[in-house]
């Protein structure tokens, strides 16, 4: 029972010193919030390609991104089967950014493949509620 207790002590005490101090909201605070900091956010706002009303696309399709790759991708050692996965963000623009190789083959095949994806041509990019928005994309890289 004493521990019991000193255990609910403990969590009351702890309660009370980890309270932190009231903000107060004024009309000013609440219009500089709204007017600027959330129109930035949803400006560089990432979205998944499951949510999207029109998807992104590489010129041409997947057969022509398989293609694409099939023939820029230099295998570092010879006889290197499998698959690498990468994901990167697809801008406005069309360009890729913040590529990042999740799993690859070893050998140096993931520095190969980023390579491969900084030479991708610009896609089409996606869109959600008639705005053109960043997307978040992921590929799996398959290399014969």
């Amino acid at each position: 029972m004493k521990k019991f207790l000193i255990l609910t002590l403990i969590c009351c005490v702890q309660n009370v010193f980890s309270q932190s101090e009231e903000v107060k909201i004024t009309p000013e605070n609440l219009h500089n919030y709204k007017g600027e900091v959330i129109k930035e956010e949803e400006e560089n706002q990432v979205y998944n390609t499951a949510g999207l009303e029109v998807k992104p696309e590489f010129p041409g399709g997947l057969e022509t991104m398989n293609a694409f790759i099939k023939q820029n991708f230099k295998n570092p050692k010879d006889g290197l089967k499998g698959r690498i996965y990468a994901t990167f963000i697809l801008e406005k623009d069309g360009s890729l950014s913040d590529i990042k190789i999740l799993r690859d083959l070893g050998h140096e095949t993931g520095k190969e493949a980023i390579r491969v994806l900084k030479l991708f041509p610009k896609w089409s990019p996606g869109k959600q509620n008639n705005k053109i928005v960043r997307v978040l994309y992921s590929i799996p890289m398959v290399i014969d």
